[in-house]
């Protein structure tokens, strides 16, 4: 028995999807639901995502439109919203809570890079903490001797392998963020 190799490309697999949806709550300056689903919302006495007490639509491309469901969550709603870090001005109308999508500064721009970057960086440390968890795996079946050395050395090959296509996989995505926040 190996490292399982199908386990260790799922496990970086999640690493690259984890970064996508990260990536999707960077906004680029056009209205995307996206923006918002990762929002923690202070209702019913617990942290709620915010797709649990609402509906998000885009009836504009520079306007989020928030239809919460219950009237006593519209204020925890709004303030969740303006707290998110997302430079963003919620603004509760009845149930509806509107939320302009004001275009970007180049200064603003270049600091979402930052944080596309970081993001990037985050998935690159878990694809290679499953990466470093693969080889630990050979390292102890060659010494229980379940493999050979010549068996580490190919395993350990194809889960470097592994990790330099996730990793290229991560740079590529990261790539095109930039190109889409900074609008090149």
């Amino acid at each position: 028995m190996t490292a399982d190799i199908n386990e260790l490309r799922r496990r970086m697999e999640g690493a690259l999807k984890s970064l996508h949806t990260e990536f999707g709550g960077l906004r680029t300056g056009r209205a995307n639901s996206s923006l918002l689903e990762h929002i923690q919302v202070d209702a019913y006495g617990s942290m709620v995502p915010l797709n649990q007490v609402a509906n998000i639509s885009i009836p504009e491309p520079h306007m989020l439109s928030v239809q919460v469901w219950d009237k006593g969550t519209v204020k925890a709603v709004e303030k969740a919203i303006n707290a998110a870090g997302l430079g963003l001005n919620a603004a509760a109308d009845g149930q509806l809570v509107r939320v302009p999508i004001p275009p970007l500064s180049q200064e603003r721009r270049v600091e979402l890079t930052k944080i596309a970057g970081k993001y990037s960086e985050n998935a690159k440390v878990a694809v290679r903490n499953v990466r470093r968890e693969g080889m630990d795996t050979l390292k102890k079946q060659e010494k229980d001797g379940d493999i050979s050395k010549d068996e580490h050395s190919k395993q350990s090959d194809v889960i470097q392998k592994l990790t330099d296509e996730f990793i290229k996989k991560i740079d590529e995505a990261q790539a095109v963020k930039d190109k889409e926040i900074l609008g090149n």
